[in-house]
């Protein structure tokens, strides 16, 4: 399977933070044939070892978050559907997107969007709360009481699609693709004998707090960690210095929220091995489950990477699978080169 078909494999499956049952499952089956053990934990992360066979071999743990951005359910007015979001929902590209409700049944519906008739100069280009919008799935009061309880997730319409030659856009590719990543990079390392147990795991929760990374990587108790993720892709109304360019490469974070050496290992490997990369300062904060990660238990040893993605939080975020495989490839690499004593 191509990272392309694994990505559409993947994004097929909705999984909001708080309900990523389905693409849990879809993750941990195409993650069963490169490891020894493959499970789902209590929270719903899945979780699978490749051992190496080796007595005190390190344990490096590779995280790619499963959740995705959505909405959840609080009620009904004349058949119209109140709703909060799940994760960093943007308002403002709200009105009139289409939305799948994950009842019992699926149903589609739209965000109820005012003409610009209706409108006044005041209201007409500010940003409707999301307290005052509703998802109308064209059903009657009594039908939407019935069918779609309080407390049903949804999330963005749309599948993945190719946009252009060389790149794809979907919803959910935060951080799905990213868990193509680590699926690409065990296929690479697929038959050779590394000195290290490989953990990867798809974690739940990131968009929400990162609940998932911290109770599964205290489960796994790693040396190491690498939490995979996306960052800003480059766009003309986006500001260059923090955002880079589809087609890059492996984008490898530096800061006080990364282990200093992981990064360096990394960087050294992708001059060495000619894999295309780009590096990102990041000072606070970094919106991952890295920040999460480092800490658990007495701390962790822990990098992040990423890979650009435009239109972050949307239903059209756009990657190109060239930098998934860059990514990959570093992975592997970085696998192969730990040693008993690294």
């Amino acid at each position: 399977m191509s990272i392309r078909e694994t990505i559409l494999a993947l994004t097929a499956e909705p999984g909001p933070s708080g309900f990523e049952g389905r693409a849990a499952e879809r993750a941990a089956e195409l993650l069963g044939p490169y490891m020894d053990e493959v499970r789902i934990d209590a929270l719903g992360n899945v979780i699978g070892v490749r051992r190496c066979g080796k007595e005190g071999a390190k344990r490096l743990l590779l995280d790619a978050h499963l959740d995705e951005i959505g909405f959840l359910i609080t009620g009904w007015e004349e058949g119209f559907l109140r709703f909060r979001t799940i994760g960093g929902v943007d308002a403002r590209m709200l009105p009139g997107r289409e939305i799948t409700v994950l009842a019992g049944k699926p149903l589609r519906g739209v965000v109820i969007s005012t003409p610009p008739h209706l409108t006044t100069k005041e209201t007409r280009n500010k940003p409707v709360p999301v307290e005052e919008l509703y998802i109308d799935a064209g059903l009657s009061q009594e039908s939407a009481e019935i069918q779609i309880p309080i407390g049903t997730p949804a999330v963005f319409a749309g599948g993945c699609r190719a946009l252009g030659e060389k790149q794809l856009c979907s919803r959910a590719l935060d951080d799905r693709a990213c868990f193509a990543v680590l699926l690409r990079a065990l296929e690479l390392l697929q038959g050779e004998a590394l000195e290290a147990d490989l953990y990867v795991m798809g974690s739940v929760q990131e968009e929400t707090g990162g609940r998932g990374a911290i109770t599964g990587t205290f489960a796994v108790n790693p040396d190491l960690c690498i939490a995979v993720d996306v960052t800003h892709g480059r766009t003309p109304d986006a500001p260059k210095e923090r955002t880079f360019a589809l087609g890059c490469g492996a984008v490898i974070g530096v800061g006080p929220n990364m282990n200093r050496k992981m990064s360096r290992d990394l960087i050294a490997l992708c001059k060495d091995q000619g894999i295309p990369y780009a590096i990102e300062p990041m000072a606070g904060d970094t919106g991952t489950n890295g920040w999460e990660m480092q800490i658990v238990r007495e701390g962790i040893a822990t990098a992040i990477l990423s890979i650009p993605l435009k239109y972050m939080h949307s239903p059209v975020e756009t990657i190109c699978p060239d930098d998934a495989e860059a990514a990959a490839k570093l992975i592997a690499a970085y696998a192969r080169s730990l040693k008993g004593g690294n």
